[in-house]
Formats: C-alpha cells, structure tokens, sequence
C-alpha cells in the first residue's frame, strides 16, 4: 500500500479519534457560591421522593437508611450495582464535596470526572434545581455510615466503556431546567417537578429503544420492566384513566389500588419511600399524573392463566 494512502488513513484515525475524544467529554455544571443554609427537612423529603434507598439500602435488612449500596439491578446491557452512598468516608460518599455530588446527580459524572452508567437516573435529575440538590446531600451527611465497597458492574464489552456512554448523552440526555407551566396551578407544577425529576417514574414506566433511551412518544405508557422481568403498567389515563387523584394519591401511600390489588415487585419499595412524602406533595404528583393525556404503550403479555 502506497506511504501516502497509510498516512491519510492515519490521520484520518487519529482526527475521528480527537472527534470521538471531545464528542465524549464528561461536561461539569459550575456550581454558583450557596445563597443559604441547607434545609434538612427538604433534603429528606426529596430522598424519599426519589426513592433513594429503594436502590441504595443495603439488600435483605430493614433499616432503609442504610444506604451501603449492591442491590442488583438487571439489564438487556449486563448487570449494575447500586454504589454505596452513606457517608462512609472510605467506602461512600463522605469524602465526596457539594459539587461532586451536585455534577454526580445532576450531570451523571464521578468526582474523578468519568461517566456513571444511566442506570442511575440522571437523565431526569437533571431538570431539578442545585439547591434541592445541596438540601439532599445535606440529609445524606446526616444518615450513618456504612462501610463496605460494592462489586463492579457486570457488563460486556462495548457496554462497559464509561467514555462510549457521552455519545449516549449527546442521543438521549437534553439538559434543561424544569420550566413551570404559568398556565398551571402550583399543585399542578409541584407534582410535575416531582414526577419528572426526583420522582423519575418515566424512567421506569416508558418503553425504550434499543439502545436504553426513553422512547419519548411513548413517556409514562408503561412496557417490560427495564431489570428484565414483568412489565411496568401504563400511568398515563390510558392506563389508570379509571383512578381519580385521590385514588392515585392513595397508592401512592398504602401501595392499594381502586380496584383491590396491591402494588408487587420493585413498586413495592417505592411506595415505602413515597408514604414518607408530606400529603400535600403526594396529592401534587396525582395532580400531575391525572393530566397525563392517553398514550397507547406497548402491547403487555397475556397473563397465563391459572393451571395453564
């Protein structure tokens, strides 16, 4: 092969390799100086609105506040495990500063500047506000320390490259601020910011394409349970359009719903966290769920009948 075609390929290598390396920079939010003191009592009733310990608490124990991490969470791309994020200084967050964990929750980057997986839902933390942010990592300084380092994830190549999962950011993760409707009550702007950040139900309850990402025309309408078993119902009213907002704001408390079943499998955590919540912010998330236009999902499996 002639030395000038090897050295345009070269540099065509090394200029998609620069184009690749910038593309995939994990980009940090500047954190502005704190305007005020934390505020404890919102920094704990956002944990349990984002249900914080359902993937932090250390498995088969009651204490949720044990937040040593390694529940095992499935995946069509391997296997993840929940990081420990108590204050534990060697083993959790307790060496970690405001801005680590502002950028780690908000922009989906590690204190040493590489990509979390999207297994942890940045992708709708994103939208909250910093101060929100500060108030949560405030309440965690406040919860014991747990020692103990969780294993490293399971996944296979190419998924387990950190740097690939920028160009997953660039696809799937627009960065804007939560934006209240004026058109809409304040009830009504509470569960939206609830719902769609901390909350982060569209990250469960939406159907996603092949390569992880929400398929957004379908948000809320429920599909297979991303950890790979069961399905995730559909919350828009095409789905619950039966329920009134105290029906909601009922489930989301006791886990019971109107037509006499009760909520099962990795809901079941959820709800332990959301009855934490004040009532006020429960019925606002109903508010906001009962608004949620019809949206055809995907088709659910036919449930086997019994003896089948």
């Amino acid at each position: 092969m002639p030395r000038r075609i090897i050295s345009v390929i070269l540099i065509a290598a090394v200029a998609a390799l620069v184009v690749y390396w910038w593309l995939t920079a994990p980009t940090a939010l500047a954190l502005p100086a704190p305007m005020r003191g934390p505020d404890l009592a919102n920094g704990q009733e956002l944990f349990n609105a984002g249900g914080c310990s359902s993937c932090h608490a250390v498995p088969n124990q009651p204490d949720r506040l044990r937040l040593g991490g390694g529940l095992a969470l499935g995946s069509p791309f391997g296997t993840f495990y929940a990081p420990n994020i108590s204050p534990d200084a060697a083993d959790g967050i307790g060496r970690w500063s405001e801005a680590d964990f502002v950028n780690a929750v908000m922009r989906g980057i590690s204190p040493a500047g590489t990509h979390y997986f999207p297994a942890f839902p940045y992708t709708s933390y994103h939208i909250v506000k910093v101060d929100d942010v500060r108030d949560l990592f405030a309440y965690l300084k406040t919860l014991p320390p747990v020692s103990g380092r969780v294993r490293d994830h399971d996944l296979p190549f190419p998924f387990n490259i950190r740097r690939n999962v920028g160009i997953w950011k660039l696809l799937f993760m627009e960065v804007r601020p939560f934006m209240p409707d004026a058109a809409r009550s304040a009830q009504w702007n509470r569960g939206a910011y609830l719902v769609n950040g901390f909350g982060h139900c569209a990250e469960c309850h939406s159907p996603r394409n092949f390569l992880g990402g929400v398929i957004t025309s379908q948000r809320f309408a429920g599909g297979p349970n991303p950890e790979g078993e069961g399905w995730v119902p559909n919350i828009t009213q095409k789905g619950i359009g039966g329920w009134s907002e105290k029906d909601i704001a009922d489930f989301l408390e006791t886990g019971d719903m109107p037509e006499g079943d009760s909520a099962s499998g990795s809901m079941r955590p959820v709800i332990k966290n959301l009855a934490q919540l004040t009532p006020e912010d429960r019925a606002a998330m109903a508010a906001y769920l009962k608004s949620l236009p019809p949206v055809d999902g995907p088709t659910p499996p036919k449930r086997k009948e019994a003896g089948g």
